[in-house]
């Protein structure tokens, strides 16, 4: 799901927020992240195929989406189930986890088990999911439901398919659309500090900085 730059790209520095432990999994190398607060809170970001396997043995006290793709839902009801936590997600992001045919109708050969989500959310400067405080956003133009969730106090920033070390989301998918895209990015994450690191939904992390500066997307 990444519309990557023809530039080569090449970073050579690793971020690795401390309380953010990452786990890639399915077809498309989709990123999970399990977040650790200091309260001892355990969320978990996504849930790519292979995530249920990887948190078997972990506790994990929410589900978050970032948005409802399904190489980011591919185990979000097996995690569900096996850990008994709330899921969190867009009100656009029921259709996605609630239809198993869903994706079919986008011309996909593929399915998801379905699970209802407990708790919606949408753009706020404060929503709280067990116990921890986060900020989010709402950055539509590659999937309507895209949330991005920012960690003022980590300096870290959980942005889903939205932007991508180099790249942006694809925005030629149902719904995708380019110009929200480049514009949401713009408005609401490039005013965040140039340091807070970015957590994307598809290779490696980034910094809103680098990004900002050398995003051949989100140059003009």
């Amino acid at each position: 799901m990444v519309r990557k730059s023809n530039v080569d790209i090449s970073y050579s520095d690793h971020f690795s927020p401390n309380r953010f432990k990452t786990f890639t999994g399915g077809v498309l190398d989709t990123n999970s992240y399990l977040y650790e607060a200091p309260s001892g809170a355990r969320i978990l970001f996504d849930a790519p195929q292979g995530a249920y396997q990887a948190y078997l043995d972990e506790r994990i006290d929410a589900l978050v989406l970032t948005h409802g793709h399904f190489d980011h839902v591919a185990d979000a009801a097996a995690l569900i189930a096996s850990h008994g936590c709330p899921s969190y997600c867009h009100v656009d992001t029921v259709p996605m986890v609630t239809d198993r045919d869903f994706f079919r109708r986008w011309g996909f050969e593929l399915e998801i088990e379905p699970f209802t989500p407990t708790h919606l959310l949408e753009e706020s400067p404060l929503v709280e999911v067990a116990g921890v405080s986060m900020q989010t956003f709402h950055v539509p133009g590659h999937s309507p439901d895209s949330l991005c969730y920012y960690f003022k106090d980590e300096g870290v920033l959980v942005g889903g398919d939205v932007l991508f070390c180099g790249g942006v989301g694809r925005w030629d998918l149902p719904g995708g659309n380019g110009e929200q895209l480049f514009q949401g990015i713009k408005a609401k994450l490039f005013p965040l500090p140039g340091n807070v690191i970015v957590l994307p939904g598809h290779g490696p992390a980034t910094t809103i900085g680098r990004e900002k500066s050398e995003n051949p997307f989100l140059q003009v």
